[in-house]
């Protein structure tokens, strides 16, 4: 049975009664659905990213004061404004296909796995059981081949990343209130895009000759629509199951994504996107994503800005910061986060981004002094990833006081929460079993402690940036100075 993904119901969502649905697309704007409901994490958030291309291909909003006037959902307008753009979003058939390439393809058929980011790519070692997915149902096969085509990873030879990079990191702006409010929170500001707009129905701009295609060669809405990867589903009856891929995708150059920050190595570099990493996403990455960084070399995404600047009306919200942690081309982990879109104004901003480095540098301090106890690499960084997430309540607890409390106050209670836990988390991995060590062991273990707590003091050279990063004069320096 053919799906067409703008006039089908193919969307599992569930709605405010917890009951689960399947929708088409102009449904999004259905105030009583909650939320997407695919089986995987990375799904829901590519079907997120979908939907707001949908409204910024059909329907996108002129300014400020269009946006403002339609925050209520109209779903008999958005479905007469999707409508035309029916014939170019068929899965199957023998017409133009849904982010597939013009005319088809041959060659060998990859199993159905090949949709997915986490099964290694062209090439790749997969981190699961190769074959887990032998067939896909249509909507499944239809989520699938968005998230791939919009979150690429490295794939081999000729087989390139999204429009963003490999495995970007996508930041939502979530105001609450269920999926349209989310949706319509950011879909930029745009003018409506033509069904010949869409990459798949021309003939691929292929990479070959290292030919690229340029912001000024597509429509703004090409963002949420990229086509790095040429393929092809094979389907039996009503299930993929199989994918033809061919090398020499479209090569996306310049182009900027609204859903993820960006940053510059040096200044004067070009921006390029933030990738997730690997464990859990707290404040000491919440710069450049959740709050203005004040280096000049992260950059807020488009979404965020446009919300503090035009849509927020004073209003809170969260941020929803997801992606693939990539090692190459192997997933390494999926984040998926709920940090609070932090706003202060100037002088707050900036104490904000000093709380940050000077957690970064005290971090710092408590690796270097575990080295009598513990090896250079993963163990030492394991415990400084401990650190961020042990002092993480009183971050948050100390960014809520500065707007109403004094400076030096914030500063110095933050140091006082880094130093209570730096030292508990080095007096366990170091103390726990100093008696039973040699006597050259023992002193070496009570030097390191003694002189973490001189950073945490600020006397050492990294306790002293702390100090000034806090904007809080460091201690002067004595003859003997006792921890």
């Amino acid at each position: 049975m053919p799906l067409n993904l703008i006039s089908d119901p193919w969307i599992p969502v569930i709605d405010m009664s917890g009951a689960r649905r399947i929708i088409a697309p102009w449904q999004m704007a259905d105030a009583m659905i909650l939320r997407p409901d695919w089986p995987r994490a990375d799904l829901n958030i590519a079907c997120i990213e979908l939907l707001i291309g949908l409204v910024a291909l059909a329907d996108p909003p002129a300014h400020a004061e269009d946006w403002e006037d339609r925050q209520t959902p109209d779903p008999a307008r958005l479905r007469e404004r999707l409508a035309p753009f029916a014939p170019a979003f068929d899965l199957l058939g023998e017409g133009p296909r849904f982010m597939q390439e013009l005319g088809g393809l041959i060659g060998d058929a990859r199993a159905a796995d090949l949709l997915f980011v986490d099964s290694g790519g062209e090439g790749g070692t997969l981190m699961v059981r190769e074959g887990r997915y032998p067939g896909l149902d249509l909507p499944t096969a239809a989520m699938a081949l968005y998230t791939m085509q919009t979150q690429a990873p490295s794939g081999g030879r000729g087989n390139l990343t999204s429009l963003r990079g490999g495995g970007p990191m996508t930041v939502l702006v979530d105001p609450g209130g269920g999926l349209w409010p989310l949706v319509w929170a950011n879909v930029p500001d745009g003018t409506p895009a033509r069904p010949e707009d869409l990459p798949w129905m021309r003939r691929t701009v292929t990479s070959e000759g290292g030919v690229a295609h340029f912001p000024h060669q597509g429509h703004p809405a090409t963002v949420f629509f990229g086509m790095p990867r040429r393929l092809w589903l094979v389907a039996e009856e009503d299930r993929v199951t199989g994918v033809i891929q061919r090398p020499n995708g479209t090569r996306y150059t310049g182009w900027t994504h609204p859903l993820t920050p960006y940053y510059r190595q040096k200044a004067g570099d070009d921006p390029l996107p933030v990738r997730p990493r690997a464990g859990v996403f707290g404040y000491r990455h919440w710069l450049g994503v959740a709050v203005r960084s004040m280096d000049g070399l992260r950059e807020l995404p488009a979404t965020v800005k446009t919300w503090e600047n035009e849509r927020s009306g004073g209003r809170s919200a969260r941020l929803i910061v997801a992606g693939w942690a990539m090692d190459n081309m192997k997933a390494v982990d999926y984040l998926h986060a709920r940090p609070p879109l932090v706003h202060l104004e100037g002088e707050g901003e900036r104490r904000l981004n000093g709380m940050v480095a000077a957690a970064e540098y005290l971090a710092v301090a408590l690796r270097g002094a575990l080295a009598p106890v513990l090896a250079e690499g993963e163990a030492r960084e394991a415990v400084r990833e401990e650190f961020y997430i042990r002092t993480q309540t009183a971050f948050e607890a100390r960014m809520a006081e500065l707007p109403t409390d004094p400076a030096d106050g914030v500063a110095r209670r933050w140091l006082a929460d880094m130093r209570r836990q730096g030292m508990a988390l080095f007096e366990h991995l170091a103390l726990r079993d100093i008696a039973d060590r040699v006597v050259t062991e023992q002193k070496a273990i009570v030097d390191a402690q003694r002189s973490l707590a001189l950073a945490f003091r600020g006397y050492t050279p990294l306790g002293q940036k702390a100090f000034r990063e806090l904007e809080l004069q460091p201690p002067e320096k004595k003859k003997k100075e006792a921890a």
